[in-house]
């Protein structure tokens, strides 16, 4: 087997953010494909850029979180027949966390949803093709509507000093911004959309772009902006979203896992009068119970690697489940994963095996999920 280094060309056929020649520049040395886009993974090292993030302040080029743009007449009605969330209470100014799943209740992706007005909503996704499935679902549906993907590419300003380099950039009325609502604007001519939102668990920002000539420009006005403040380029952390229970899409679940299973209860309402996709699918499972669920675990041992594959895990010499995603905290001094467990197995304080890809058996105990406390709020 060839263990040497992969290479991710840059070419083409893969899309680039406004922001890539920037993040170049600024000195990433890794990226990964997410929604058809170059993402950067990370800077000097996931532990270093990790540290930036939770002493200081990052930059985040997120632009790959496409965004699905729904208006027209009917909008509303779409939008609500595309997530199990109830919205009856969705003010123009507001987002929320929106679940998305198939007709079977299968996970689609976890986005969120923006309303800008009555009648228009943005989809900020996970790696998914949501725009095609969107125009599916509107298809023969007879509801008045327009989808399309806008020139719309969100940044993210994360870490404790993000609310300080933000209101020296835009003002400070930003302080006073609630969690999880937003305001549209320009700067100096830059069309931006300005929400309190991110994937860190730390103070933050989504700065969403709404022209993507102004790409390198905003990024830089930002990072000038946060000089004084110890800003650093930066990418979304696996450390940091794992300590803090955010679930990645196609790690911890895909199409074939509910909603139900990782956690997301509290976003689905099956009693709603909305005839939503997956209603009855949804309302099986509540009634069956679910079968299975995700839950932490702290692994004994030296510091883990990121995981490439699922790990299998054991009860005694039962094969009984699998690690969905892995990793060392630093801050916490642990190992962290994510397991996806039999629901009669899914118990906190219970002790399993890890089957580690070199063939040693770790130890680990279970946890609920988070590892840590809220601190974005």
């Amino acid at each position: 087997m060839n263990s040497g280094a992969i290479t991710l060309p840059i070419g083409t056929r893969v899309r680039k953010s406004p922001f890539f020649n920037a993040t170049r520049e600024a000195g990433c040395t890794c990226y990964t494909i997410y929604n058809h886009t170059y993402m950067p993974v990370y800077y000097e090292d996931p532990v270093a850029d990790y540290w930036h993030l939770v002493n200081d302040v990052t930059l985040w080029d997120v632009a790959c979180q496409r965004q699905v743009e729904i208006t027209g007449p009917d909008a509303f009605a779409l939008v609500s027949r595309l997530t199990p969330r109830n919205l009856a209470n969705f003010k123009v100014g507001q987002a929320k966390y929106a679940p998305m799943v198939d007709g079977n209740g299968g996970m689609l992706n976890d986005p969120i949803l923006l309303r800008l007005e009555q009648q228009k909503f943005w989809f900020s996704l996970a790696d998914y093709d949501i725009l095609l499935w969107a125009k599916g679902v509107a298809i023969d549906s007879g509801l008045d509507v327009d989808i399309r993907e806008p020139d719309v590419s969100p940044l993210q300003v994360q870490g404790p000093n993000a609310v300080e380099v933000i209101a020296d950039l835009f003002g400070d009325w930003v302080r006073e911004l609630k969690y999880y609502w937003f305001k549209e604007g320009e700067l100096d001519g830059i069309p931006y959309l300005l929400s309190r939102t991110g994937w860190s668990n730390e103070k933050g920002f989504e700065v969403f772009l709404q022209d993507s000539r102004y790409g390198h420009q905003l990024w830089d006005r930002i990072m000038e902006a946060g000089a004084h403040y110890g800003i650093q380029p930066g990418a979304p952390s696996q450390i940091k979203r794992m300590e803090a229970g955010l679930l990645s899409y196609w790690n911890d679940m895909d199409i074939h896992t509910n909603p139900f299973e990782v956690g997301l209860g509290n976003f689905i309402d099956t009693d709603q009068d909305v005839d939503f996709v997956g209603k009855s699918a949804l309302q099986d499972i509540l009634k069956k119970g679910i079968s299975q669920r995700l839950m932490g675990a702290v692994v004994d041992g030296d510091p883990i690697l990121v995981n490439e594959e699922c790990w299998p895990v054991r009860c005694g010499e039962q094969v009984i489940g699998k690690v969905t995603s892995a990793v060392y905290s630093p801050l916490l001094d642990q190992n962290l994963v994510y397991v996806m467990l039999p629901i009669g197995h899914a118990k906190p304080d219970a002790i399993i095996d890890i089957v580690m890809p070199c063939g040693d058996i770790r130890s680990a105990t279970i946890t609920q999920l988070p590892f840590t406390s809220n601190r974005a709020r």
